[in-house]
Parts: structure tokens; sequence; C-alpha cells
């Protein structure tokens, strides 16, 4: 990736400054726009089952990932670690997931979603279905899946784990 990189090459190119890109066309703002508006649209329901984002987002990846390493649910929930094991540790105290030490490698651990755990995410579940609905509205599945595509392009790109 460095040959895309001035500075890490050397090259001095002239690149764009935001203000000639402009806030409406950058696409990391727009992104973290369109995720703050999903995180508040949810907030209340999350709330109301004590849970965070943090929280949520551990719940949603083990409704679909059974017993994944700590350090892989980092990644995949998009939580620092520290974040993430106070939220885990919460998550363990309230019943709704439990760890079990990794029989392969003796100093991990696995999480895993309890009964608890997956009927309060399948509670949570339809509020966050509807607003990712909404953000697709007037949008064709023809562009949407363009649209999920280009993102899991993107990820790919600028990944640095093989999650």
């Amino acid at each position: 990736m460095n040959e895309l990189n001035p500075i890490a090459t050397g090259v001095s190119t002239a690149l764009p400054r935001l203000g000639e890109i402009g806030l409406a066309n950058f696409a990391p703002y727009l992104m973290n726009r369109i995720m703050g508006r999903y995180n508040a649209t949810i907030r209340k329901e999350m709330a109301a089952l004590g849970l965070t984002t943090p929280k949520m987002r551990a719940l949603a990846v083990l409704s679909v990932i059974e017993g994944v390493q700590i350090s892989e649910l980092a990644v995949y929930t998009v939580v620092e670690q520290s974040t993430l094991s106070r939220a885990l540790d919460q998550l363990v105290a309230d019943g709704l997931i439990r760890r079990e030490a990794d029989i392969a490698d003796s100093r991990a651990t696995r999480v895993f979603i309890t009964e608890a755990g997956r009927c309060a995410f399948e509670t949570l579940w339809p509020s966050m279905a509807i607003a990712y609905q909404e953000m697709f509205a007037g949008i064709t599945q023809e562009d949407r899946r363009t649209f999920v595509a280009t993102l899991q392009t993107m990820l790919g790109n600028i990944r640095k784990h093989d999650l």
C-alpha cells in the first residue's frame, strides 16, 4: 500500500484537501454519520435491555459466530480490547455470555452467547433490522448489492486482520 502513500514513498504529489473534497463527498465522514444515526436509532431499545453499543455488537457477533476468541471478537465488533473486556465482564455478570478456555490454546479464551443473551439479542433485532431497512429506503436491490460489495472491497483494502 505504500505505493499509494506519498509520505511513505517520498513522492511529492498534491493531495486534495478536505475542503476541496467537501464533507458531503468524504466517505469516512458519511460512514460515521450513518453509523452514528443507526446507533442513536436503536439506543433506547438497547438501554431498555441494559445494553450499550459494545455489548450489543458483542451479542450480535456471537449470535452468528459461536465460540469466538476474545481477540477476534474485538476485531469483529470494532471495539478497543479494553472497552470490550469491560463489556464482556458485564455481559457475563448479566448471564448473557459465558467464557471458556480455548481447548487448542490455553492462553486464549472463547466467548459464547447464552440462551438469555440470545433472547436479549432477538428482542433487540427487530429495531436493528428496521433501522437497517430504513438506511436502504429508495435504493434498488442491485445498488444495495453493489454498495455492500464496494464496502467489502474497501474493508479488504484497509484490513489489518484476516477476519
